[in-house]
């Protein structure tokens, strides 16, 4: 039985990057890949999947808090795979469609995306997909501030940390960067008494 993958990280945990790999694996095989990302996504244009080393793919559905009454089960049929992007934004009804089409239709979805929000907050289509997920696998990447694993999104507002605004507030690196816990707790300390050379790049593998 085909299963319902969650693959989350941090901002700049290249897990767009990961995706497009994906997709790319499948195509090369000459197999069907239905790519879908969240219409709220429009950072790179309607459509379109990018990563941050400049690698793009077109999507093949957008989807908003409706989908999951608009989106027929049939359009999935002959699909080798679906691969998400940005899966946190889903509607968590979405996600439920998702994991019918990996059960009823036996075709392994991938879904990518943040596990929590700047205020360490889950998103709602990552609480879901950690409820219903069949396999959930991190994608690692270093703290912006030291070289312990990021597990956190830092959130900055005119250059100073910030815990206020509304959940979903798209950015770039500039507005959001992926931090340990400790430098988290730390974000209205001085980050230059900081000694990064003390952490453990070991704790990323």
């Amino acid at each position: 039985m085909a299963k319902l993958y969650f693959r989350y990280g941090t901002v700049s945990s290249a897990k767009s990057l990961n995706l497009l790999a994906v997709v790319h694996n499948y195509q090369m095989q000459n197999k069907k890949v239905l790519l879908i990302k969240p219409k709220i996504d429009d950072r790179y244009g309607k459509n379109i999947v990018r990563s941050r080393a400049g690698l793009e793919k077109k999507a093949d559905l957008l989807v908003d808090e409706e989908s999951h009454k608009t989106v027929p089960m049939s359009l999935f049929e002959g699909a080798s795979c679906v691969v998400v992007d940005e899966a946190q934004f889903l509607d968590a009804t979405f996600i439920d469609l998702l994991r019918s089409i990996s059960l009823e239709l036996n075709i392994p979805v991938i879904c990518y995306g943040l596990r929590t929000d700047f205020r360490r907050n889950l998103f709602a289509g990552s609480r879901r997909l950690l409820e219903l997920a069949d396999a959930i696998e991190e994608v690692k990447t270093v703290c912006n501030y030291c070289n312990s694993k990021a597990v956190y999104n830092l959130k900055l507002l005119n250059g100073n940390p910030t815990t206020e605004g509304p959940q979903i507030e798209l950015g770039a690196e500039e507005s959001y960067l992926p931090v340990c816990g400790n430098h988290y707790e730390m974000q209205f300390a001085d980050y230059s008494d900081v000694d990064a050379d003390t952490t453990d790049f070991s704790m990323v593998h």
